[in-house]
């Protein structure tokens, strides 16, 4: 279902659309890749899971595009359809290419609720990790009726800031990427824990040639929303995160969620997640969407 003359793998970069499709020929489930045309643009959506199962949507982290979960659609896909987006204007298939900019938040929440109406999905359950859990949790927000359960993967700039060491080492890659540097910044936040190294080439070609929109920065919600926020909610935090202080994280979390439940991952840092101990991370939410079935 994908229309090759609008499909943005026909604008990617080789090397990136290799390494692309090579690390989505191991996701160890049937997956259906399907292009959504969007008034933003065009999104490539990678489907995988019993058609009549419960929907899930998973947003994946800034770079790290929809194949980021290959360690997690098996378990996940065995209990739901799942629905796994590159992020719009991000690295990967999901070009910022159509008429309507894309430049707040909002427009993110717009674009979901067009995902979502394409595929005929009333509610769904949501997980985000990253970049990817600010962009869902900032949906639950939005349409609270719509979700009915929500993960969050060491979420960004949800509950605390990030870390002003993290930024400036960042400051590199985001002024002048590289394939070099983005494979020396991950490696640097992961601090000697494993990544895969074919998902790491996905990240690093993508950081280095893959064209993208800017980046649509999301500050962290108001106190009083989130307070209002009735949706079941369960955080996972990386032990060894650099990103952010997780104790900061968790902190703010269960001080604001109504319905909150969050847990470390150990053995995993924060580009290191959802696959470092995907065992763990997979019980985890299996668990907590089972809860809500």
């Amino acid at each position: 279902m994908v229309d090759d003359a609008h499909s943005f793998s026909t604008r990617a970069p080789a090397s990136f659309s290799a390494a692309y499709d090579a690390v989505l020929a191991a996701w160890p489930v049937p997956v259906e890749p399907v292009d959504v045309r969007t008034d933003f643009g065009t999104t490539r959506v990678n489907v995988c899971g019993p058609a009549d199962a419960p929907p899930l949507v998973l947003l994946p982290g800034g770079g790290t595009t929809s194949t980021v979960w290959y360690a997690n659609v098996a378990e996940l896909a065995a209990t739901h359809r799942v629905y796994a987006p590159d992020i719009l204007g991000d690295v990967g298939h999901s070009p910022a290419d159509g008429p309507r900019p894309v430049k707040k938040l909002a427009d993110l929440m717009d674009w979901l609720d067009t995902l979502l109406s394409h595929f005929g999905i009333g509610a769904a359950d949501m997980c985000g990790y990253s970049y990817g859990a600010r962009i869902a949790l900032g949906y639950a927000l939005h349409a609270r009726d719509r979700v009915r359960r929500l993960a969050l993967i060491d979420p960004n700039n949800c509950f605390a800031g990030m870390k002003p060491g993290y930024l400036l080492h960042a400051l590199p890659l985001l002024t002048r990427p590289t394939a070099a540097r983005a494979r020396a910044h991950i490696a640097w936040e992961a601090g000697g824990l494993p990544l895969d190294a074919a998902w790491r080439e996905v990240y690093a070609l993508g950081a280095a040639r893959t064209p993208r929109a800017k980046v649509v920065m999301a500050r962290r919600p108001p106190a009083d929303r989130l307070r209002e926020l009735t949706v079941p909610t369960l955080v996972l935090l990386a032990r060894h995160s650099k990103v952010h202080d997780i104790e900061r994280v968790r902190a703010g979390a269960e001080e604001l969620l109504p319905d909150v439940e969050c847990a470390v991952i150990d053995g995993a840092s924060h580009h290191g997640l959802p696959m470092a101990n995907a065992k763990e991370v997979n019980r985890r939410l299996g668990a907590f969407f089972a809860a809500g079935a």
